[in-house]
């Protein structure tokens, strides 16, 4: 007997596995896709049924020449790939690519990489599912064809280089929309008025009134009733509570919960998960199933009773809030839910424990609570009273392990828990006090809300989110950003004793973390996007999409009779767009400039969004400065216009030399002669003086002065660089070798070492 051969997608799920399956099997990794669309527009043969032309992937050559080798060699070949609609389409590519029999390959699919898993797997294979095979192609071939007549019309309509997307766009329209929401959104002040009582040992009870008031006048007037008013306990309400704990994580909620609660953004997370699912500690991370195995409702309860007591235990089934959930697929979960610990780097032990805790919290008994509202009467206004509010755990349930972590959009809770109180109880009052406060506009999208809201919308599905979100950052559509916020002052006013005063206080308003912001390009794609292909950009449209993935993932509706459907409409849009669109531009004129008289124009152009002072003419160039990277176009006043002309900046003389502060293309400098230094983020390059600037200037000569280690030739140094010491011999960088030291080279080492490199490709960015 032969040996067997079963593909894999990963080297290290190859490792996990071939220990299970013992010395009658080779376990290879395919390394994920081996087959694609080539990137010629003929990939898609649109008269013939939208046939598509797929090409081995150039890197995978000889990924599928060792693999053709040994599958000769066995006397069967095994196909394990991931179980969702890209893994059974990477198997189906596979078995083509392979030259094998499809009805006598054996596919297995697996929840977990466990023993015990892999082993029922084994004893259950099935052929490749050619409906899932069919919906991921569907999606390929959509999006290809989307993707291949949007971005020409961008290049000409626009700008070179662009690209557009079925769901990449729609998310860029959502960023978008949210940041015109909140641009137009005006602020409206009220009062919230709180009390505070001392009710003796130091304790003190606080309280608010129902409602705020409108404005400065009637809380003044609300005050000067309270002078020499009597407080009182006039109601005490207690009532039972109970908290619920969340179902066990999908890939949109785990997303949402390790950017709360870990700060990962959604490809971290993604990535962490599935060197934890490789490894064999947690089940599949792409799944839209909150189902959770019998082994798994068993186990749990086995651990919680266990650890905590069978009152702590509550068995709960959850069902699938998504409609068209993919496949009988399990909840992210532990493959073993009494290992408490996981090996591996910070982050997989992060991660592995909230996946653990929350697994377990789903199968635990409700918190009960005990909520407590206090309702305090004013002897001299008898129309508006105060109310105190508690919350006590009576049994901690699942909080015992896990709390669920909030939005910033949702509104804290007041859930201190009240001192002991009695009705007609006379309450010392503190000081009352009115706090200005300003309604806030909707909250800007982080990664994971936006995640949220594409759920909500049915756009993408477990697979899309995380790259999706990492497309429409490449494409620098959208920016992750910090953003300082600005001060804004907010009136007091206090009743303390018989005396009201009155004060100010300032807060910081608009401070953005790690915040999801259009760019120019991005509004000006989008607008032009939703003038001339609203279909596309159409919430409905993305989501009926997706429903007829799922239409064809169940074999019930003909994948290539669904692309002609869409694409008969599009592309008649594309053929009207090319002939009749104009170009696409957000040029904004912003004013008159105070000093010169002339006209500021900001425009978006090759390398971003600019200024413009005065018209193009014969016999004078106009003056241009870069916007900064927190102004766009849309939003930038007059006064902030006039600031970016105020660039470049004299500062003064070093060395006999004129000195400057500019931005330029990579930020803010300063300058002398032809040598630039960077100015750093927390330095204003409009403020920066000379002393501060020749600074820089010594730091950076003192840096390039360290970063020659020796000069063996004029073509040939041996140089400090950010990875460490290289060799620069005529125009080649240069390796050098662990067991060398950078000091000990001679010029006749660095003249075999550059023999050696000198015809190999330079490494770049891809771009």
């Amino acid at each position: 007997m032969g040996k067997s051969l079963l593909i894999v997608e990963s080297p290290a799920k190859a490792k996990t596995i071939e220990k299970y399956l013992g010395k009658d099997f080779v376990v290879k990794a395919c390394y994920g896709h081996v087959r694609d669309l080539p990137k010629q527009d003929s990939a898609i043969d649109v008269e013939n049924g939208f046939s598509p032309k797929y090409e081995v992937i150039a890197e995978k050559k000889d990924v599928i020449k060792e693999l053709k080798a040994l599958a000769k060699k066995s006397d069967e070949v095994w196909l394990a790939t991931d179980e969702d609609r890209e893994g059974e389409a990477i198997s189906w590519h596979l078995a083509e690519v392979l030259g094998l029999d499809m009805k006598a390959t054996r596919r297995i699919v697996y929840h977990e990489i466990s023993k015990k898993a892999i082993l029922e797997a084994m004893e259950n294979p099935r052929t490749i599912d050619l409906n899932l095979v069919n919906a991921q192609q569907a999606r390929r071939v959509l999006d290809r064809l989307v993707g291949f007549k949007l971005s020409p019309i961008l290049w000409s309509k626009v700008r070179t280089g662009l690209s557009a997307g079925r769901v990449q766009s729609v998310a860029v329209r959502l960023i978008v929309e949210r940041e015109r929401e909140i641009n137009s959104f005006e602020s409206a002040s009220s009062f919230k008025v709180t009390a505070e009582f001392d009710l003796g040992n130091g304790i003190v009870l606080r309280s608010a009134l129902k409602d705020e008031l409108a404005d400065e006048a009637a809380v003044k007037k609300f005050l000067e009733s309270c002078l020499g008013a009597e407080y009182e306990i006039a109601k005490l309400e207690t009532k039972p509570g109970k908290k619920t704990p969340s179902a066990p994580f999908i890939t949109s909620t785990i997303q949402q919960e390790a950017s709360r609660k870990l700060g990962f953004s959604v490809a971290q997370t993604m990535r962490v998960a599935q060197t934890l699912y490789e490894n064999g500690h947690i089940t599949y991370m792409r799944t839209d199933s909150t189902n959770l195995s019998d082994f798994a409702l068993d186990q749990a309860k086995e651990v919680i009773t266990k650890l905590y007591g069978a009152e702590y235990h509550e068995k709960r089934v959850f069902k699938t809030k998504a409609k068209g959930a993919q496949e009988a697929h399990e909840a992210i979960r532990p493959t073993d839910l009494n290992v408490t610990e996981v090996a591996g780097d910070k982050n997989e032990k992060r991660l592995y424990d909230l996946i653990r805790k929350r697994t377990m919290a789903c199968q635990m008994a409700d918190a009960k609570l005990e909520k407590t509202t206090a309702t305090i009467s004013i002897s001299t206004n008898k129309a508006i009273k105060f109310i105190a509010t508690g919350e006590v755990v009576i049994f901690e349930g699942y909080l015992k392990v896990y709390n669920e972590g909030r939005d910033e959009e949702a509104e804290d809770e007041d859930n201190d828990m009240l001192p002991p109180l009695m009705v007609g109880q006379i309450l010392n009052l503190i000081r009352i006090t009115g706090l200005e406060k300003f309604t806030r506009p909707p909250s800007r999208y982080t990664e994971a809300s936006l995640v949220k809201k594409l759920e909500e919308l049915g756009i993408g599905r477990p697979s899309t989110y995380a790259p999706t979100i990492s497309t429409i950052q490449k494409r620098y559509y959208v920016v992750k950003e910090i953003r300082e916020g600005r001060e804004r002052v907010l009136r007091i006013l206090t009743l303390e004793g018989k005396k009201i005063s009155s004060s100010i206080k300032t807060e910081i308003t608009g401070a953005e973390k790690g915040k999801l912001f259009p760019t120019d390009l991005g509004m000006i794609v989008t607008d032009f996007l939703k003038e001339y292909f609203a279909a596309v950009l159409d919430y409905s449209f993305t989501r009926k999409v997706e429903e007829e993935f799922d239409e064809i993932a169940r074999g019930e509706k003909v994948w290539n009779q669904m692309i002609a459907g869409f694409y008969a409409d599009f592309s008649e849009v594309v053929k009207s767009t090319k002939a009749n669109a104009e170009r696409a531009s957000n040029d904004r004129v912003i004013g008159i400039h105070p000093k010169t008289g002339l006209e500021i124009l900001a425009r978006f152009g090759k390398f971003g969004p600019f200024v413009q002072l005065g018209p193009v003419t014969e016999e004078k160039k106009p003056k241009y400065a870069s916007l900064k990277s927190d102004q766009r176009i849309d939003t930038l006043t007059l006064e902030q216009a006039v600031k970016l002309f105020e660039l470049p900046r004299i500062l003064g003389e070093f060395e006999g030399v004129e000195v400057r502060a500019n931005i330029g293309r990579f930020g803010p400098y300063v300058q002398v002669v032809k040598e630039y230094v960077s100015v750093p983020k927390e330095e204003d390059v409009y403020s920066i003086g000379l002393e501060r600037a020749i600074e820089l200037i010594a730091a950076k000569r003192e840096r390039d002065a360290n970063r020659i280690i020796a000069t063996l030739a004029e073509d040939c140094q041996v140089l400090n660089g950010r990875y460490g010491p290289y060799i620069k011999m005529r125009d080649v960088n240069i390796r050098i070798p662990k067991d060398v030291k950078p000091q000990d080279l001679k010029l006749e080492d660095c003249e075999k070492l550059w023999l050696e490199n000198k015809d190999k490709p330079k490494r770049g960015r891809k771009k």
